[in-house]
């Protein structure tokens, strides 16, 4: 048993912590990211850097969802359109995570649920049905993020682009992780009495 803590372990860990750093940050600094690269070089960095770290790094269940969007962005970057397909990535990935959460609805168990189970894998049944409910609240919130992020690219205004996709959705979306989780700890607290 010791020997699987050997050098060559330690040091594997290294990269994967790295790549997981940059996925983090062009992630995140995705609105900031592309004004930059795509002006320079069209959209074209970016995407392929995106593309390859994606299907190599997202785990294998969920590689053909990558494909699915991949594929598409990839084909409207060659017909010409890199920049738009930079301005469109955050409409693809949220309708691609409305997929992922949608389709684990309709074939339980729902992300949410497997995600609780990892901190309590005895979940009862009023536990699974809140995590549906959860679920069903990000499907929500993926579709009305990828409305408002397609309205930002139809608009035509980089500045209003950049403030949606790189401000307030992010926002959006910590007050609505954050909430979650207060009301979970009261349903919690509550049903502990």
């Amino acid at each position: 048993m010791a020997a699987t803590n050997t050098p060559l372990t330690k040091s594997a860990a290294g990269p994967t912590v790295l790549l997981n750093l940059l996925l983090g940050v062009l992630a995140l600094g995705w609105p900031w990211l592309s004004g930059l690269l795509a002006e320079r070089s069209g959209g074209w960095v970016l995407l392929t850097l995106v593309a390859g770290l994606a299907c190599w790094r997202l785990p294998t269940g969920y590689r053909r969802w990558a494909v699915v969007v991949v594929i598409p962005a990839l084909l409207l970057a060659l017909a010409g359109h890199a920049r738009l397909t930079v301005l469109l990535w955050p409409v693809v990935v949220n309708l691609a995570l409305l997929g992922v959460f949608g389709w684990s609805l309709a074939h339980p168990p729902s992300v949410i649920e497997r995600l609780a189970r990892r901190e309590q894998p005895d979940l009862p049944a009023s536990g699974v049905r809140y995590t549906r409910r959860v679920t069903q609240v990000w499907c929500g919130f993926f579709a009305i993020n990828a409305g408002l992020a397609l309205a930002t690219v139809i608009h035509g205004d980089r500045a209003l682009w950049t403030l949606y996709n790189g401000g307030i959705a992010y926002c959006a979306m910590a007050l609505l992780f954050t909430g979650e989780w207060c009301l979970r700890q009261r349903i919690k607290k509550k049903s502990a009495s």
